[in-house]
């Protein structure tokens, strides 16, 4: 059972994310996919996934064969696409026409989200190619999930960045299956005695999350434009964490000595985003600190999500105003979209006692 929540603060809201680490007080005993993370569309359709996904496995889509087209839904799925061109089995009900018009009506609506919309039917059920390519995209996000971080491959991508050798840190989770069940135990190193302190001003946890994928797809890029962005300030060789929780970068960072943190972590893959990461940051960190006291970039993929050089943009301008109010969280607030219509500054940040 989950116990109390608190809400985090996005700063960036997506079309369909939310905060990754919005329960600070979980008891044990959770359902295997914590719905403390992120969510980059798990939920996205308006229902769960049908219960007879829950034991599909992408590499299961794959190798049966028992469906038709099932291997080139499995890799569009994976790819990040929806919809593919699957025949269908000719069992059952016939499949209904749709007009050109209605297929052109459609096809314009696709093109301005990844929702699943106007999926047709067969009868009164969804076309083969929909049903497969449901139960694909739930494999695929079931396997980001699982999926180890290549930890030696990675940290050579990170130290190639010239931005210092990489510490690699975990939590008290023993293994993925107890990080899924006691996200408690995300939250705790297990030792830090080989993060050396310094004097730095900006410290940066690469963490795996609830999708390591994501992080080995986009964690060098993104780091390299972040880099970039905050060429102006000392930052500290980065940290690696695996079976982290956001709320480890606090212990992460206050062992570092820096003055703002940011964990770069893998969000909770959905049926559309399998690869989404999400940055958190926190001023002064320490252990304790609560949601309220971050802020959230989220829904960073590209192509299809935020680019790196956005992603990094809109931390910069986050840090510089923590520093300046002297903390982040909730009275932290970045307009840069609204401004980019109005012309205003790109950030504002609340009074001395505002909410």
């Amino acid at each position: 059972m989950n116990g109390p929540r608190e809400s985090v603060t996005e700063q960036y809201p997506a079309s369909d994310t939310a905060g990754e680490d919005l329960d600070q007080t979980e008891a044990p005993g959770q359902m295997e996919v914590d719905m403390d993370e992120t969510d980059s569309g798990w939920m996205r359709d308006g229902a769960a996934a049908p219960e007879a996904q829950a034991t599909t496995s992408a590499a299961a889509v794959h190798e049966t064969g028992t469906a038709p087209g099932a291997t080139a839904v499995r890799d569009a799925a994976v790819r990040g696409v929806d919809r593919v061109g699957v025949q269908e089995s000719g069992h059952g009900s016939a499949g209904v026409a749709e007009s050109a018009d209605t297929q052109a009506f459609w096809a314009q609506l696709r093109s301005t989200t990844q929702a699943r919309i106007g999926l047709g039917r067969t009868g009164n059920a969804l076309p083969s190619s929909e049903v497969l390519a449901l139960r694909a995209a739930h494999a695929a996000a079931r396997d980001a999930v699982h999926e180890p971080l290549p930890i030696d491959e990675f940290a050579a991508r990170i130290a190639g960045l010239g931005l210092g050798t990489p510490v690699t840190v975990t939590s008290r989770a023993a293994d993925r299956s107890e990080y899924l069940r006691r996200p408690d135990l995300g939250r705790l190193p297990a030792d830090l005695s080989q993060i050396t302190p310094g004097d730095f001003d900006i410290g940066i946890v690469l963490a795996d999350g609830l999708s390591p994928r994501a992080l080995t797809d986009h964690g060098a890029g993104l780091l390299a434009a972040l880099a970039t962005q905050l060429g102006d300030y000392t930052v500290a060789p980065p940290v690696i964490a695996t079976q982290a929780r956001v709320a480890l970068g606090d212990h992460i960072g206050e062992a570092m000595g820096v003055r703002t943190l940011l964990v770069v972590i893998g969000e909770r893959p959905g049926l559309t985003v399998a690869d989404s990461l999400g940055i958190y940051l926190t001023h002064a960190p320490r252990p304790g600190r609560s949601d309220a006291e971050r802020n959230c970039v989220s829904n960073i993929h590209p192509p299809d999500g935020l680019a790196y050089t956005e992603a990094a943009r809109v931390v910069a301008g986050l840090v510089a105003g923590a520093r300046e109010l002297g903390r982040s969280g909730v009275e932290l607030k970045d307009t840069s979209r609204t401004d980019a219509v109005t012309g205003g500054d790109t950030l504002v940040i609340a009074q001395e006692g505002s909410s």
